[in-house]
This record gives C-alpha cells, sequence and structure tokens, in this order.
C-alpha cells in the first residue's frame, strides 16, 4: 500500500484525505438513519394508546418528541390538536423541515465528494504529465522520471474514480432512503391528525 501511494506522488494525499471524510460520512449515516432509530414500529400505536387513555399531558409529549424523528412529529401534532386544521398542518410542515434537513446531514458533503474525487483525480493526472514533459532535456529523456510521471498520473485517476462511485452510490441511496422516512412520517402524521378529529368530533 506504501508503495502505491509513494508511485501516486503527493497529490494523491488529497484524495486520500477525501476517501477517509466520505467514509466517516457514509458509516454516521449508515447508523444515524436506522429504521429503529428513525421510525420506531410501535411508536404510533403507542401514541395512539395515549390518545385513547388522554394521558397526552405536556411531560409525555415532550418524552415523545424525545423519542426519535418520528415521535418529535407525531408530538408537534399532539400539541397542536387544539388548532384548527390549517394551523395544525403549518406547525407540523415547520417541524417536518426541520426533521428533514436532520436527516439530510452532511449527504450535501457526500456529494460535494463524489463530484471532487474525480477533479482531484485529474488535479493528479496534470502533475503526472508536468513530470512527464520534465523528464524531457535537449539531451534526451529521464526513463525514471518519465515513468514516475506516468504512474502518477495513472494512479491519481484510478482512486478520483474509485472514491467518486461509491460516494455517489451511497449518496443517492441515502437520499432515496431519507425521502422513504419523510413519506412515512407524513403518513402516521396525517393518521393521528385525523384521528385526533373523530375523537373531537365525538
Amino acid at each position: 500500500m506504501l508503495d502505491l501511494i509513494h508511485a501516486a506522488g503527493w497529490p494523491v494525499w488529497l484524495l486520500i484525505t477525501t476517501s477517509v471524510l466520505g467514509l466517516a460520512i457514509i458509516i454516521e449515516r449508515f447508523l444515524s438513519l436506522r429504521t429503529q432509530r428513525v421510525l420506531p414500529p410501535r411508536l404510533p400505536g403507542q401514541v395512539v394508546e395515549i390518545v385513547r387513555q388522554r394521558n397526552d399531558d405536556p411531560e409525555a409529549i415532550v418524552r415523545l418528541a424525545g423519542t426519535s424523528p418520528l415521535g418529535r412529529v407525531l408530538a408537534e401534532v399532539l400539541l397542536n390538536r387544539g388548532a384548527a386544521i390549517p394551523e395544525r398542518q403549518a406547525a407540523v410542515e415547520d417541524v417536518g423541515k426541520d426533521v428533514a434537513h436532520h436527516l439530510n446531514r452532511y449527504l450535501p458533503a457526500l456529494a460535494t465528494i463524489a463530484v471532487v474525487a474525480p477533479l482531484m483525480g485529474l488535479f493528479g493526472t496534470v502533475v503526472g504529465m508536468i513530470e512527464i514533459f520534465a523528464s524531457y532535456t535537449p539531451a534526451g529523456g529521464d526513463p525514471a522520471q518519465l515513468a514516475r510521471g506516468i504512474s502518477i498520473a495513472l494512479y491519481n485517476t484510478a482512486f478520483g474514480i474509485i472514491i467518486a462511485i461509491p460516494a455517489l452510490i451511497f449518496h443517492r441511496y441515502f437520499r432515496s432512503r431519507v425521502d422513504h422516512f419523510l413519506h412515512r412520517m407524513e403518513r402516521e402524521a396525517s393518521a393521528l391528525s385525523r384521528l385526533l378529529e373523530r375523537g373531537a368530533a365525538q
């Protein structure tokens, strides 16, 4: 591995730093975007029981909001149960935007890595080409310097592509996962809102 790094020249350290950052983001998002953490399966049923038993006091709502992103959205519905429907929807949408921002955290950075990594590889290619041209002198070419320039150009190009492809794949995957979570939260919030409306009508 050290031989590869040496052959790729100093520009590869930019790519190594980028790859470490990208890997850290991917691991963090995998841990943060687990279904159990974002959408606890039993939570909607527990909220329904709270409503039916009329245990939705302020303390219970605060505890619900701290359980998960879904809990925060459902807690906002309960908090505004006495408000008019448009006001309740506006309040839930505001919280939903904040939750969406939290779930999308670091994804723009991952997208940036997917775009920047090939450009860094291209920069390494340019450095390698400079080495190649520098190997030629009026007296003839230096084979060792020529070979080093070629290795710098090729290795950096390859490393840039290798980093960009997984970063792009995981960025799309996490974005689709966040969209799925937000859709589920919207459905659960609407279902709870309808349940409260029926209870108020009775």
